[in-house]
């Protein structure tokens, strides 16, 4: 199992520019035969909270066409975030874009103070995926901050937990303390992807990263750069490579 997490620095509300970078990371990652790619947390906008509704997505959105078509002739699973609009109500999620050609959505559970002003929480879009008959779940940003979202992940037999980031400078040592944590307690393999530069007028931390599931650090990615974060698993080792763009 080959998997990638894309590490991006966004431009912020411009989504057309956000979705070539994106289509570069794709391309890039099934150059190095990634079965999966994940990108930040409302990667394909940059974080945003006032400017939500005007920048939002639909499950059916045709802004998504050329990432569909990119996972189905390349077979791999696309995670792209965004402001997500379900008939009224305003979610921060992230899009699981599949081979076959089916898009599930994913909607972030806990949310940061200041974040229910513009969006809702849901239980209810929660999908479990499958590759290589490893089970993969989702979690966004302050998913991460509540045990209980790993710990319900662990109850449903996750292989690996994929989470979708905005962290900064100074919330990152958290990050990595309680990933690492999830890792080694719930022996899940957790695979992170964070910004680098700027999100919202605030600086991100970068440092994407991987443990295994003994809580080992495999690779991370330095606070600046952008790219990949690529780690494959023969028999539950895990080899890793760093690719900057």
């Amino acid at each position: 199992m080959i998997l990638a997490a894309a590490q991006t620095k966004p431009t912020r509300g411009n989504i057309d520019t956000n979705l070539l970078d994106h289509y570069r990371l794709v391309e890039l990652a099934v150059q190095n035969k990634a079965q999966l790619i994940a990108f930040p947390e409302m990667s394909i906008t940059g974080y945003e909270r006032e400017n939500a509704q005007q920048l939002a997505f639909k499950k059916d959105d045709a802004r998504l066409d050329k990432l569909k078509k990119l996972a189905v002739e390349n077979n791999i699973v696309i995670i792209a975030g965004a402001p997500i609009q379900i008939e009224s109500e305003m979610f921060i999620g992230e899009f699981i874009i599949s081979p076959d050609n089916s898009v599930q959505i994913y909607t972030k559970q806990f949310l940061h103070e200041g974040e229910d002003d513009f969006f809702q929480s849901s239980f209810d879009y929660n999908p479990m995926i499958d590759i290589e008959n490893k089970k993969i779940s989702f979690a966004i940003c302050a998913d991460i901050d509540n045990p209980l979202h790993p710990e319900n992940a662990c109850k449903r037999e996750t292989d690996i937990y994929i989470a979708s980031i905005f962290f900064s400078p100074n919330g990152i040592p958290n990050a990595y303390r309680d990933l690492q944590s999830y890792a080694e307690k719930h022996k899940m393999n957790v695979l992170m992807s964070n910004f680098s530069g700027e999100s919202w007028g605030s600086p991100s931390a970068g440092q994407s990263a991987f443990w295994n599931n003994k809580g080992e650090l495999i690779t991370q990615m330095n606070d600046s750069d952008s790219g990949l974060l690529i780690v494959e698993s023969q028999n539950d080792n895990w080899s890793s490579k760093i690719i900057k763009i």
